[in-house]
C-alpha cells in the first residue's frame, strides 16, 4: 500500500480529554443549518455536485477542534468541501476519492494558479473554437464519429443535440491542446460544469445535477423556436409532454463559468498550504496509523439514493471515459446496489436488526443494505486506525428508506462505531435547505414522495477515539 505523507509534527497536543469532548459537543450542540450563509466563496462554486454540503460546517468542526497546522482528514471527499476549507484555515488537508471527476475538482479547487494567464488562455480557448465552428465544420462533424466506441456515441446523440456536440467539441480540443497540466485542468473543469449544472446546463437532460436525469420531449433553440424530439427519456415512467428546455450555447456558457471561476482562483491565494489529493478508497486508506487530528466527511446513501456516476459521465464522456469504464466504476462505490461478490460482516445488534427487518421484507434489499453497513465498517475501522488518540471523526450521513422502512443510517453506523472501540457523545441533526442543495428530490415538500420522507433531513454523527 502506497502511503501519503506530510513533513509535519505529528506530537500529541496538550489539551484534556475532557476539555477536547466538551468541544466537540459544543460543537455538535450549535446551529448547524447555516440556511443564511453564503456558500459561494473561494472555489466552493467552481461546479455542481450532489447533495454537498455547506462549507460553513466543516469549518464549525475544524475550528473549534484543530489547530493551525493539523491534519484535517476526508477520505470520502466528493468535490472537496472540507478540503478547501482546511487549507483556507491554514490546516494540512488530506482528500481522497475514487470518484474520477470528484478528485479532478477538488485538485482544481485547491490548485494555486494565475489569473491574468488563465484569462489569456480562456479568451483564446473560445477565439479557436468559433473560428473551428466557422471554418473546419466538416472536420469537426468527421472528429465527432471517431471521438467515441459505439456505445458512448449512442449515449452522447442521446443526450446531446447535434450543433451542441459540435460547439462543446470545438471546446474540447482547444482545452486538450493546452500544454499546462494545472491550466488545462482548470479549463476542462469549466467545461464539465457547463454540462453538470444545478439548472440549465447545455445537454437535453432534466435534473441532471439531481443524478436523476430525464431527456426534454422539447426544446427551445436560441431564437425561440420549439424543437420536437422523436423519443421520451430512457427508462423515465414520468409524463414528459410539457418538459421543455432551452437549448443552451456551450460557448456563451463556458465564457461566463471560467470567468465565473477566476474569482474564485484569486480567493484560494489565502491558501498557503496545499493540500494533498489523491484517489484513494476510504475502506483501505494510504495512511499511516495515528496521524490525523480531525476527520470530517460525508459517505453516500446507501442503494445509490443518490447515483453520483450517472450524472457525472455527461461531462466525463467527453473528457476520453467510455460509458462502460465508467458504468464499471460505479460498482465500486460504497452503497452501491450490485451484492454480487460482496464481502458481508458481522454487524453488531442494533444494526443486524434492521438489516433482517428489511430483509424480511425484501431479501436484496437486505443484502444492499449488509453490505453498505459491511463498507461502512471498514471505513469506520479505518478512521479509527488514522486518527490520533483523543481526535474525533466528523461524519454527516442522510437515512433511506426501503420498502418503506427507515435504515436508521445515523443509529446503525453510530453502533458501528462503538463496536470498533469509539465513544459518540452526540448525534446532530441538520435540516436541509433543498433551495440550495443538490438533491434527488425538489423542493416543494411531496408527503407522498418516498425520496422526500428520507432527504429532508441529516445527521452529523461525532465520533470520538478514547485517548
Amino acid at each position: 500500500m502506497y502511503q501519503l505523507s506530510l513533513p509535519l509534527d505529528t506530537t500529541e497536543k496538550t489539551d484534556g480529554a475532557i476539555d477536547y469532548q466538551a468541544r466537540l459537543v459544543a460543537a455538535l450542540s450549535s446551529d448547524l443549518d447555516f440556511h443564511q450563509d453564503d456558500s459561494s466563496y473561494a472555489s466552493h462554486n467552481f461546479h455542481s455536485f450532489p447533495a454537498k454540503f455547506p462549507p460553513q460546517l466543516p469549518r464549525r468542526f475544524i475550528e473549534a477542534l484543530t489547530e493551525v497546522g493539523d491534519i484535517v482528514l476526508d477520505p470520502m471527499m466528493g468535490s472537496g468541501t472540507t478540503v478547501v476549507e482546511a487549507a483556507l484555515l491554514q490546516r494540512h488537508a488530506i482528500g481522497l476519492d475514487i470518484d474520477p471527476l470528484a478528485t479532478h475538482i477538488a485538485r482544481t479547487k485547491v490548485t494555486h494558479l494565475d489569473t491574468a494567464r488563465l484569462l489569456d488562455v480562456g479568451n483564446g480557448i473560445l477565439r479557436n473554437a468559433s473560428e473551428a465552428l466557422a471554418q473546419r465544420h466538416t472536420e469537426l462533424a468527421a472528429a465527432l464519429e471517431a471521438r467515441w466506441d459505439t456505445k458512448t456515441k449512442e449515449f452522447v446523440d442521446y443526450w446531446f443535440a447535434r450543433q451542441t456536440q459540435l460547439e462543446l467539441l470545438a471546446l474540447a480540443q482547444q482545452i486538450e491542446a493546452i500544454q499546462e497540466p494545472d491550466v488545462r485542468k482548470f479549463f476542462e473543469l469549466a467545461f464539465s460544469a457547463i454540462i453538470i449544472t444545478k439548472s440549465g446546463g447545455v445537454s437535453l437532460a432534466l435534473d441532471l445535477a439531481h443524478t436523476r436525469p430525464h431527456r426534454a420531449k422539447r426544446v427551445t433553440d436560441e431564437v425561440g423556436n420549439i424543437i420536437i424530439l422523436d423519443q421520451l427519456s430512457r427508462g423515465s415512467s414520468r409524463n414528459l409532454s410539457f418538459l421543455t428546455k432551452s437549448l443552451r450555447s456551450p460557448l456563451v456558457e463556458f465564457s461566463k463559468r471560467f470567468r465565473q471561476n477566476l474569482q474564485g482562483v484569486s480567493q484560494m491565494a489565502l491558501a498557503t498550504r496545499t493540500p494533498l489529493i489523491a484517489f484513494g478508497d476510504a475502506q483501505c486508506m494510504p495512511l499511516r496509523d495515528g496521524t490525523v487530528d480531525l476527520i470530517v466527511t460525508s459517505p453516500p446513501y446507501a442503494a445509490n439514493a443518490i447515483d453520483y456516476m450517472r450524472a457525472h459521465k455527461f461531462s466525463m464522456v467527453w473528457l476520453h471515459r467510455s460509458v462502460t469504464e465508467l458504468g464499471e466504476k460505479r460498482k465500486d462505490y460504497i452503497g452501491g446496489e450490485s451484492v454480487s461478490n460482496s464481502g458481508l460482516l458481522p454487524l453488531p445488534e442494533y444494526s443486524a436488526e434492521i438489516v433482517a427487518a428489511i430483509s424480511r421484507q425484501d431479501r436484496r434489499k437486505g443484502l444492499v443494505l449488509h453490505r453498505y453497513y459491511s463498507e461502512m465498517t471498514l471505513v469506520l475501522a479505518e478512521m479509527w486506525r488514522v486518527l490520533k488518540p483523543g481526535r474525533a471523526a466528523i461524519v454527516v450521513v442522510g437515512s433511506s428508506t426501503m420498502r418503506g422502512q427507515d435504515t436508521m443510517t445515523d443509529l446503525c453506523l453510530a453502533d458501528i462505531g462503538r463496536s470498533l472501540g469509539f465513544a459518540v457523545p452526540r448525534i446532530a441533526v441538520r435540516n436541509l435547505d433543498r433551495n440550495r442543495r443538490m438533491m434527488p428530490a425538489g423542493a416543494k415538500l411531496d408527503p407522498g414522495s418516498q425520496i422526500q420522507k428520507r432527504m429532508h433531513e441529516e445527521y452529523i454523527i461525532g465520533f470520538l477515539k478514547p485517548s
